[in-house]
């Protein structure tokens, strides 16, 4: 593995660069000219010479390289030497297109498209081609069995042109070291180019020119975050790396600030007027973004009609203006650990729409009259003018839950006995309970993390997600059922696919080791997983299995494709209740709009693109917020108290053991270089490690104690000690003691 420190072959590139543009053409380039030449030409052969000729390669250089690379090609199976000593394409060879997984600095995957097998390339056939870029690969080298290895041919497109990292500095040049794990090269950045940052400085550079054969990409510093391990610094970074906003473009500001704050009284005279009815929110107790309020009151004949409220956020966002761009380029807001980036500037988000308390809100309302079985009499869908009598936080509602008293104590009561039997209903029709453990930081004023704890989903939190969950629901079926003519009217659905059937039989032979069963049949894997689920309850292995089981499901997504979402036994589901937050629900939004007054359907290809569009940015999202949290973990474990902590093994691999702290919820790493009392080999298919002489084994799942021996913050890394294994006993050391730093970095061959 190349180090990251400097060499004379590597770093210094400009006299490399001076002599290479004195040639006719690059030689960098050739291998990817000669396959491109020959895949143009398929069918015809050509002898070096004749290739060097139709190329325009006629100096010295290229007839010594030319006859070299063609046996190259020869012998990797992208071209065929003919007997009479000529070149062509070879005929099996076949040339795809896919997405670079630059995995690790030895090797990548081109990730071909659902259902196809993905290619393995090494480093060095990269070509150029970065993590996450668009390539054309040669295939070749496929045999039963074996994962197809090719060649990466062209870079159809980049990924990004911008990349975050630490600057390094030498005498007249510098590189930026990037954050991202799967960035292994370095960047080449000129002197005159720094920007005025500084050695150790976190800074966003712009590639200008992308590498070729071993060279660095070379480009200059655009904006520099500050010192590298400073929290604004890092949070930045993190923003910048997955190229998230950092404030709001000029016009859209002044577009947001324009708009009036009065509700006009001919607004509200269209409007179904809720002001009088009961109304309150229930949000996390630093929320400054209220989506949602729920209204009830009881009727005549005894039922209950619970309104769901949602900020009408398209009265004020309209179509084709600056505001409604920006909303669609963002499609949703974003959660750092200690930072919201929104989607609307805060005047809409936390002003205008936001449904805060003694205050006149413009909504978009679902209202139904529910009987004491939380069975749905009657429903209505439409603008809503709503006044909140109280803001409670999730802590208040769950204590007014667990005591009985507190403001509206029956009201919240009663809302808590409905959700429980919508719940069960849900749960009855095959809904999938899984329970994912989240974590939340307790950070000072200078936003180092004081304390990481796991927060705890209770009554409070899914009463609300259960009436959120029925809106939904209702406004998809209500717009699926809707006939004009023969055609589906185009709606925006949340959809979840049935898991895949060949990695729901591979996950219930894994858990099988553990003693526990899951029936793979499709008819019969929701309601095996819920027993699976409950089976785990309380068990160390609970949630490593449960973060298992839910990544062999499908991705719930964005489509106009009415398929069903499997993981909530709905045939029929949207996204209605967030539109402060999610530009899915202003989709929807305007399109029950457009419904319920009878107009003609909208056309799916162009909300199939946004769709398609929301669904990319959030999986940004996400993977945005998990390295803010796993940031934010490494730095609260770097400053924990040095001490023993028990965690659990989620994970076996040929060069470490992952585990996880169970207090913490931080997963880290035990290097199997590090384990001095044996030598241990990989059990792969039993997800294991055996010790060769001592027979110890270490198995995913085992509770183990661990101390942390490394962090590293820009690669958001742990490394632990083992400092017992499951059974208690301490672990065995053969030197006496810890290794010298010599035994350290020498590996364990004598065994």
């Amino acid at each position: 593995m190349k180090t990251r420190k400097e060499n004379t072959k590597n770093r210094d590139q400009e006299s490399r660069r001076d002599s290479r543009e004195k040639r006719s053409k690059p030689t960098a380039d050739l291998k990817t000219t000669i396959i491109q030449f020959l895949q143009f030409n398929k069918g015809k052969a050509f002898s070096a010479k004749e290739i060097g000729k139709k190329l325009g390669l006629r100096n010295r250089h290229a007839e010594e390289a030319i006859p070299a690379m063609l046996d190259h090609l020869a012998e990797t199976g992208v071209a065929q030497q003919l007997r009479n000593g000529a070149y062509k394409f070879h005929a099996k060879t076949t040339s795809k297109t896919g997405v670079v997984d630059h995995v690790s600095s030895r090797f990548a995957y081109v990730v071909m498209a659902e259902g196809e097998d993905d290619i393995w390339v090494s480093s060095e056939a990269l070509n150029g081609a970065l993590d996450g870029d668009t390539v054309q690969v040669a295939i070749y080298n496929h045999t039963t069995g074996r994962k197809p290895e090719g060649e990466v041919v062209e870079v159809l497109q980049r990924k990004k042109d911008e990349f975050v990292g630490v600057l390094e500095v030498r005498a007249k040049y510098g590189f930026v070291i990037p954050d991202n794990r799967k960035m292994h090269t370095d960047i080449y950045v000129k002197k005159e180019d720094f920007k005025e940052a500084r050695a150790g400085d976190k800074v966003i550079v712009k590639v200008t020119r992308w590498p070729v054969q071993d060279e660095k990409p070379e480009g200059f510093v655009t904006r520099v975050l500050g010192r590298a391990g400073e929290h604004e610094a890092e949070m930045h970074s993190i923003m910048a790396e997955f190229g998230l906003p950092f404030e709001f473009p000029e016009e859209v500001e002044a577009e947001a600030n324009a708009i009036s704050t009065d509700i006009s009284a001919a607004e509200i005279s269209r409007r179904r007027d809720f002001r009088d009815v009961l109304t309150f929110t229930i949000d996390p107790v630093d929320a400054k973004d209220f989506d949602d309020a729920i209204s009830m009151q009881q009727l005549e004949n005894g039922n209950w009609e619970i309104g769901v409220h949602i900020a009408d956020v398209t009265h004020y966002v309209k179509p084709d203006t600056d505001l409604e761009r920006e909303a669609f380029r963002r499609a949703t807001s974003v959660y750092l650990v200690d930072r919201t980036i929104p989607m609307l500037p805060e005047k809409l988000s936390n002003g205008l729409c936001s449904l805060r308390p003694r205050e006149d809100k413009l909504t978009f309302s679902a209202v139904f009259e529910l009987d004491h079985n939380a069975k749905i009499k009657s429903q209505w869908f439409g603008r809503t003018v709503i006044h909140s009598d109280c803001r409670f936080a999730y802590e208040e509602v769950q204590d007014i839950l667990e005591t009985g008293e507190g403001d509206f104590a029956e009201e919240l009561k009663l809302l808590n006995q409905l959700a429980y039997k919508l719940r069960d209903e849900r749960f009855r029709k095959g809904a999938i309970s899984f329970e994912t453990v989240e974590v939340k930081f307790r950070l000072d004023e200078k936003g180092v993390p004081l304390a990481v704890m796991p927060k705890i989903r209770k009554d409070a939190h899914k009463l609300i997600e259960d009436f959120m969950l029925l809106a939904n629901k209702q406004v998809a079926e209500y717009v699926y059922k809707i006939k004009k003519g023969k055609e589906k009217l185009t709606m925006v659905y949340r959809i979840h696919d049935a898991p895949d059937e060949q990695k729901i039989l591979t996950f219930s032979n894994f858990v099988k080791r553990f003693g526990y069963s899951l029936n793979p049949e499709e008819d019969k894997v929701a309601a095996s997983l819920n027993k699976f689920i409950e089976n785990l309850e309380g068990k160390p292995e609970q949630y490593t299995l449960q973060n298992l089981a839910i990544r062999t499901m499908a991705k719930a997504r964005y489509s106009t494709d009415a398929v069903g979402h499997f993981g909530l036994a709905y045939a029929h589901y949207t996204h209605f209740t967030s539109p402060i937050r999610r530009y899915p629900d202003m989709m929807a939004h305007r399109l029950l709009q457009r419904y319920l007054d009878e107009e003609e359907t909208a056309r799916k290809e162009v909300y199939e693109d946004k769709c398609k569009h929301s669904s990319e940015r959030e999986k940004v999202a996400a993977d945005a917020e998990r390295a803010s949290i796993k940031y934010k973990q490494v730095e609260f474990m770097k400053n924990a108290a040095d001490k023993d902590y028990e965690a659990i093994v989620t994970g076996v691999t040929e060069f470490g053991v992952f585990a996880e702290i169970i207090e913490t919820r931080c997963e880290g790493m035990i290097r199997l270089g590090d384990l001095d009392d044996d030598y241990y080999d990989l059990d792969e298919k039993n997800y294991r490690i055996l010790g060769r002489r001592t027979g110890k084994i270490i198995a995913f799942g085992d509770k183990v104690v661990v101390r942390v021996k490394e962090t590293n913050l820009d690669k958001r890394t742990i490394d632990f000690e083992l400092v017992a294994l499951a059974d208690g006993k301490p672990l065995k050391n053969t030197s006496n003691g810890r290794r010298s730093k010599k035994q350290q970095a020498e590996p364990d061959w004598d065994f």
